[in-house]
């Protein structure tokens, strides 16, 4: 069951479920600045990701994650950061972030995506955290589809897509850049799941 704690907008709710808790990144906290930072310059996650801003150092991150609240604030994306359910809202170890973007109320449709910290994998942590957002944006958003792209030869993400009920509708050519690119692109593999569908995981 998901419990979701009210908070005042533009910050997220805070989400409850499957040992997991999903909350709202704090540009203020110095654990989350690093913690940001480390994600997106992990290697792991530049050899499947080119993001549209780079982030290579602490004020880039700090930065990024106030651009994340602007977001949330007028409605196009929630980015969630993942932490245990047990820890202390204040002093929890993140483990990663999940996000609801694209958002298009108008369609009722988005774009999930989300990235692990290297000592937080192998827990399913992304599994767990994807279930718990997917359920929230379908009851909490009224959203009827969301979708997943990752990059073609990604087969861990592609893993957890499925284990979440996220079909795999077909390749999507040259949709992305290549690693560490901004001048060659590589193809998509394209998941959705619908608010119709039965989930393979639930939270």
């Amino acid at each position: 069951m998901v419990h979701i704690h009210e908070r005042s907008h533009p910050a997220p709710p805070e989400l409850y479920g499957d040992g997991l808790r999903l909350g709202p990144w704090d540009p203020d906290s110095e654990t989350d600045v690093e913690a940001w930072l480390r994600g997106l310059t992990d290697p792991e996650f530049q050899r499947w990701n080119t993001p549209l801003t780079p982030v290579t150092d602490r004020e880039s991150a700090r930065t990024s994650i106030r651009s994340k609240a602007r977001e949330a604030a007028d409605g196009t994306a929630v980015s969630f950061r993942i932490a245990e359910a047990g820890a202390d809202a204040d002093t929890g170890t993140p483990l990663g972030h999940i996000g609801v973007n694209m958002i298009d109320h108008g369609m009722r449709c988005a774009r999930v995506g989300y990235w692990v910290l290297p000592e937080a994998r192998g827990r399913h942590v992304a599994t767990r955290a994807l279930a718990l957002a997917a359920h929230w944006a379908f009851t909490e958003l009224n959203l009827h589809r969301l979708e997943l792209g990752h990059a073609l030869g990604h087969d861990a993400s592609c893993r957890v897509a499925e284990r979440c009920g996220f079909r795999h509708e077909g390749t999507l050519r040259h949709a992305m850049w290549e690693a560490g690119r901004r001048d060659a692109f590589r193809d998509v593999h394209l998941h959705a799941r619908l608010a119709t569908d039965e989930a393979d995981a639930a939270p």
